[in-house]
C-alpha cells in the first residue's frame, strides 16, 4: 500500500432550491398537524416573528383529556357538520393551542405571523386579530366567510400559497 494514492470519490452536489420562508414554515407546519388527535382533520399552526418560530400547536384536546382518537368523536356521535357548532368539540384548534403555548411560557404573539394548514375558523380570527398577530398563511382554504371578513376588517394580510401541485396544473 506504500506508495500508492488512495482517492475517494466526493459526491457531486446535485441542484436543488431551497424552499422561501413562507414555503418552509408551511412544510413545518404539515408536520406538526401529525400530532393532531382529531378524528376529522389534522391541523399544524406555528407563531413565527423575524423568521424564528414562536410556539407550534396542533388541534386536540386538551392537556390531561382523554383524546378523541381514544375516546372517539363527539360531533361524529351528534351529527355535527364541519364548520358548525365548535363548542361541541373536546380539541381546541390548533391556532388557539399555538397562541396558548405562546402566552403559557410568556412569549408574546404581537406582530408575528401565523402560518397554518388551514384557514382559520372565525372563534380563531378572533383570537388572531386580539393576539396581535398581523399576518395569516395557509395552504388550504377553509369555508367561513365571517372569519375571512373579519381579519381583512381588522388589516390582517392572509395569504394562500399554492402546493407545488396546483402550481403545476
Amino acid at each position: 500500500m506504500a506508495g500508492k494514492k488512495i482517492s475517494k470519490s466526493i459526491p457531486q452536489k446535485t441542484a436543488r432550491t431551497r424552499p422561501d420562508w413562507d414555503t418552509y414554515f408551511l412544510d413545518i407546519v404539515d408536520l406538526v398537524s401529525r400530532r393532531s388527535t382529531c378524528l376529522r382533520r389534522a391541523v399544524g399552526a406555528a407563531l413565527v416573528r423575524d423568521r424564528r418560530i414562536l410556539a407550534t400547536g396542533y388541534n386536540g384536546a386538551p392537556s390531561k383529556l382523554k383524546h378523541c382518537l381514544d375516546i372517539g368523536c363527539l360531533r361524529e356521535k351528534l351529527n355535527v357538520p364541519s364548520g358548525e357548532r365548535h363548542e361541541l368539540c373536546r380539541g381546541l384548534h390548533a391556532e388557539q393551542n399555538a397562541i396558548i403555548q405562546a402566552a403559557f411560557h410568556g412569549v408574546s404573539a404581537n406582530g408575528s405571523t401565523l402560518y397554518c394548514t388551514n384557514h382559520p375558523c372565525v372563534i380563531c380570527a378572533k383570537m388572531i386579530i386580539n393576539a396581535g398577530v398581523t399576518r395569516v398563511v395557509i395552504r388550504d382554504g377553509y369555508s367561513d366567510k365571517l372569519a375571512a371578513q373579519m381579519l381583512k376588517e381588522a388589516g390582517i394580510e392572509v395569504t394562500k400559497l399554492q402546493t407545488s401541485k396546483e402550481s403545476k396544473k
